[in-house]
């Protein structure tokens, strides 16, 4: 009912897609002074902390840790610069976007052409129950996991292990899975890869020899882990929420799946600062061109965007119990909601 409710007050609101094109279009226009200083606060301050833990690290490794951990806070921040380069909307340039989105690619592992590939995807389909599988968090129905041999129910349950989602695997996908294309992926998007893994390789060389491997690879690798750890929480949340949207094929929205289908993410200003805006997701998935120091702006001044509940930094924790799509009552249940559904059933 409240979902009812909300989508015709979408559908009111924007009067169709020309509407909410119009609206969101004077906050896509992109900010060179704006994207020049978030540059400076963000790459210039991930770089100056590099620089104190050189120092540092002769010292004590009490000091240099803690900086290795809120350089992980800022690489998020980088990659955030990344993602909307790779969304075309950071600069008006498309040369300088895929400059700044090589280099701040490889500051976070990240291989710019094959990530945008696949992230691009993800904005086609997010809220697609037909087209998951590319760009997002393995997620099943239901009605899939109960179909599934013991194996498949066992590897799921692994994958949706807090521990394993949000500290085993970021790590891992930023150090060791990004390192190889993907399967579908084309010429481009391959070269990529190949071209970051060599730049990646340089760049360690140089900084084991600045730093020394042991120290460098525990500095490294302290911030990457803070990093991906923090990313994929807030991507996971931004889609793994009570009263998030899916549809099949045929129910499946645009706008809906935007504004139902991301949540509004109202963090803390420190945390909304370090992620870059992104909790404004709603709005990033209603249009990609918004670069995300526009974000708030936007939300803020549309009153199409007020009727969005927020999900507040507690409420998110709620997110971890979630494990599966209940078609029929359409929404996320947990494995312990679906033993109670299996046995009223039986």
């Amino acid at each position: 009912m409240m979902k009812d409710k909300f989508s015709a007050q979408v559908q009111q609101q924007t009067s169709g897609p020309i509407e909410w094109k119009r609206i969101v279009a004077q906050y896509e226009k992109p900010s060179l002074g704006r994207a020049l200083w978030q540059v400076a606060n963000t790459l210039g301050t991930y770089a100056l902390l590099w620089y104190i833990m050189y120092q540092t690290v002769t010292i004590s490794w009490w000091l240099t840790i803690p900086l290795a951990i809120l350089a992980g806070g800022f690489l998020v921040r980088v990659f955030i610069i990344f993602h909307d380069c790779g969304h075309g909307s950071f600069f008006k340039s498309p040369v300088a976007n895929e400059t700044l989105g090589f280099i701040s690619g490889l500051l976070t592992f990240t291989p710019y052409y094959q990530w945008r590939w696949e992230h691009a995807i993800h904005h086609a389909s997010a809220g697609h129950l037909d087209r998951r599988g590319t760009g997002d968090i393995w997620t099943l129905t239901v009605q899939e996991y109960l179909e599934s041999s013991r194996w498949k129910r066992f590897a799921y349950r692994l994958a949706r292990n807090p521990l394993i989602l949000f500290v085993i695997a970021p790590l891992f996908l930023f150090v060791i899975r990004q390192r190889f294309p993907s399967p579908k992926a084309n010429k481009r998007e391959r070269h990529s890869v190949y071209a970051m893994n060599a730049a990646l390789l340089a760049m360690t060389v140089a900084m084991c020899l600045v730093f020394g491997w042991k120290a460098y690879l525990v500095i490294q690798l302290t911030a990457l882990a803070t990093a991906g750890t923090a990313g994929v929480w807030l991507f996971y949340v931004q889609h793994q929420f009570e009263g998030v949207y899916w549809e099949r094929e045929g129910e499946w929205d645009y706008t809906e799946a935007a504004l139902q289908g991301s949540s509004f993410y109202k963090l803390p200003k420190v945390l909304q600062w370090f992620s870059g805006n992104i909790g404004y997701h709603h709005i990033h998935h209603l249009s990609a061109r918004i670069p995300n120091y526009n974000l708030e702006r936007c939300h803020k001044a549309n009153m199409m965007f007020q009727g969005i509940k927020p999900v507040t930094l507690l409420a998110s924790l709620k997110s971890l119990t979630f494990r599966l799509w209940d078609e029929q009552r359409k929404e996320l249940v947990s494995f312990r909601r679906l033993r109670q559904i299996q046995n009223r059933l039986q």
